[in-house]
């Protein structure tokens, strides 16, 4: 017999599971699709997840916070701008050098301001779900964080402004054949900007949920990874809003199922049980991968001649 109750709480924390994933899995999307591959998404998370806790806590506001980790997030993706557009350095190097920076900055501070606490630092208060269908078997779906019904939100948002709109067609103009756009009047290095802008905004946000809604708190390991595998789900999802949705949810999903198998009690190892979303991640990836319509100029560095 299925039951009901434990397909809906399954569901609802996929989705919260999911959010900071889609959320930074969206900005890549819109960045890759100018041509620019951002690897410095795990450690702008992780500082971002960072500035928003530490703004938060000294202001006693979440909003603040909240904006202290979406400038952080486009901060660093200016400075990403700035070694792989401007000077065209490796994207590889630069946005591995971003994490490395980003990730370091965030242990310094946390050590500088916090010394050795032997258990993470918490907010005294930090947002809250929002109910929906209250005292319905549909409740555990739809009570939600407000950042998670904005990353929903989102997805068609981004969709259409990549296929809809006169920036859009811009941006992918710029990611296919940046010759070519720049013999039509686009201006090249400013579209790969105002995309890098949009998808630092949207990675600080997915590094905010984490610390100022789902956990409240911060730790050295609160992104754990989820900027590699928003990586993985732009290519899962082959740069389309929609698919990148379905990649986040699949990810969200074997998440939460291996979070309620541990609870209740399944003769696993939990190492396993950890491992499972990873893994069937990469399987995915590795299958859906071999078809993935790469845009064309990615990773490639433009220089206007003359």
């Amino acid at each position: 017999m299925i039951d009901l109750d434990f397909i809906a709480a399954l569901i609802g924390a996929t989705l919260r599971i999911s959010t900071p994933i889609l959320l930074a899995g969206l900005g890549e999307t819109i960045v890759e699709r100018a041509g620019v591959l951002n690897l410095g998404i795990e450690g702008t998370m992780l500082l971002s997840a960072f500035t928003g806790f530490v703004a938060a806590q000294l202001s006693g506001s979440l909003y603040v916070g909240l904006l202290a980790a979406v400038v952080t997030g486009v901060l660093l993706s200016l400075l990403m701008g700035l070694l792989s557009v401007s000077l065209g350095l490796n994207q590889h190097v630069a946005g591995l050098g971003i994490t490395l920076l980003a990730s370091g900055l965030a242990l310094f501070a946390f050590r500088l301001l916090y010394g050795g606490a032997s258990t993470p630092p918490s907010l005294d208060d930090s947002f809250q779900q929002i109910p929906i269908l209250t005292g319905t078997p549909l409740e555990p779906i739809f009570s939600q964080y407000g950042l998670t019904y904005l990353a929903l939100l989102l997805v068609p948002i981004v969709a259409w402004m990549i296929r809809r709109t006169a920036f859009g067609l811009r941006l992918r103009a710029v990611g296919e054949n940046p010759e070519a756009a720049d013999m039509a009047g686009i201006n090249v290095y400013r579209t790969r900007y105002v995309a890098l802008i949009l998808g630092g905004a949207l990675m600080g946000l997915g590094g905010a949920f984490l610390s100022l809604a789902q956990l409240g708190a911060f730790s050295h390991g609160i992104v754990n990874g989820r900027g590699w595998v928003a990586i993985a789900i732009v290519i899962f999802g082959n740069w389309q809003p929609m698919k990148v949705l379905a990649g986040a949810l699949l990810f969200g999903g074997l998440q939460a199922l291996q979070l309620r198998l541990q609870a209740e009690g399944l003769d696993l190892p939990y190492e396993a049980l950890l491992a499972l979303p990873y893994i069937l991640t990469i399987v995915a990836l590795a299958i859906a991968g071999r078809n993935a319509s790469y845009p064309a100029a990615l990773l490639k560095p433009y220089r206007r001649e003359g």
